[in-house]
């Protein structure tokens, strides 16, 4: 665990100083996420104010999207989603200005971590983590009839190994059997 923290400060002090990083543990290991506050400051707020004020207790990694899984969908796509999987939860903040890809610069990309949503200003609490590039997710793709896409908002910088377990890991319809627990999650 020791070496999981050293590596972890290694990689922070790697990063823009600008941006924040977020710690999310799991049985799995660690996934150290960067954000990209000055490209995506309303997603990236949204994201902190939740983390500053416990609200992502109890939250967990509950979906894996993969292309065995979507047989339906003519757009696939391969992400990990997580949050905490309940419309109308007590530690449920006023849904965000959808931040696009257009605006932010930052493409759905390897490891790079977005907000789910219904339609463009519904995002809440709930995240998604890509594996793979998925531009299907930015402004203009084709996953959501709108084309307005997906507010990405940072990426992975230490833990992908952990990310790809959790997509591997069993499910049905799409949502893992069990869900895998969010142990911490924390800003550094």
């Amino acid at each position: 665990m020791i070496f999981i923290i050293i590596c972890c400060l290694l990689l922070i002090a790697s990063c823009k100083q600008n941006n924040s990083v977020v710690i999310i543990e799991t049985d799995f290991g660690v996934i150290g996420v960067e954000l990209y506050e000055e490209n995506a400051p309303i997603t990236c707020g949204n994201f902190i104010k939740y983390l500053k004020e416990n609200r992502f207790k109890g939250a967990s990694f509950y979906r894996t999207v993969t292309n065995n899984n979507q047989l339906e969908d003519s757009i696939k796509i391969a992400v990990i989603q997580g949050g905490l999987y309940e419309e109308n939860h007590p530690s449920l903040l006023p849904p965000i200005i959808h931040e696009n890809t257009a605006q932010t610069n930052i493409k759905h990309l390897n490891g790079v971590i977005s907000m789910a949503r219904y339609e463009p200003g519904t995002a809440t609490f709930e995240f998604f983590i890509c594996i793979g590039d998925q531009p299907d997710l930015d402004y203009g793709g084709k996953r959501n009839p709108d084309g307005e896409g997906f507010a990405a908002f940072g990426r992975v910088i230490y833990g992908m190994d952990v990310v790809n377990t959790i997509h591997k890991q069993p499910e049905h319809n799409q949502y893992l059997t069990p869900k895998i627990p969010i142990l911490g999650m924390e800003p550094e």
